[in-house]
């Protein structure tokens, strides 16, 4: 129940954000920004037992409302990779997010928020997933490093299960207009 309420707040902040940005770039100027699509491959480290590797691949849609800022939808497959008998947890991510291109539009800034849904092994858990991130773009290639946090994935802390799952990721991706 407490990570719903958490949801329900991130999301309203997120929102709220995002309509101030969208509302401010429409009146700074009259970019005509458009839709991009990148496909890209994700390698991540996750920071808390049992868990040893994750990789994945995913699909994000970026709005461009001026040059500098975006709003991008990610979506894809990802698994977390355990040793032993078939414990990887593999998981869908939803996530929603704000970039803002702070260096000669390519190094940009970005946070993202959504959910995790896992789809393998018996886990039927979805967790809230928060996830800040730096990168480089650009015109084709995207290139990223974020941190994610999902807090309702299960991990084992000093020899007892809890939640809140932590990972660094490195994204590669491909870009293009549509």
């Amino acid at each position: 129940m407490k990570s719903t309420i958490n949801f329900k707040k991130v999301i309203t902040a997120v929102a709220i954000v995002l309509g101030i940005a969208s509302t401010s770039a429409q009146e700074a100027d009259n970019y005509d920004g458009g839709f991009r699509l990148g496909i890209g491959v994700n390698a991540g480290l996750p920071i808390n037992d049992p868990y040893d590797f994750n990789l994945g691949a995913d699909a994000r849609l970026q709005y461009d409302l001026s040059k500098r800022y975006s709003l991008t939808f990610t979506t894809g497959f990802s698994n977390m990779f355990v040793s032993g008998d078939n414990n990887d947890l593999g998981y869908i991510p939803a996530k929603a997010g704000f970039k803002a291109f702070v260096l000669k539009d390519q190094l940009y800034l970005m946070g993202e928020v959504g959910a995790a849904f896992a789809v393998t092994n018996g886990y039927n858990q979805t967790s809230l997933l928060l996830s800040p991130a730096i990168g480089y773009a650009t015109d084709k290639i995207d290139i990223s490093l974020r941190y994610e946090h999902f807090s309702d994935f299960p991990v084992i802390k000093n020899d007892v299960a809890k939640d809140g799952l932590g990972q660094v990721a490195l994204r590669v991706a491909y870009g293009f207009k549509l």
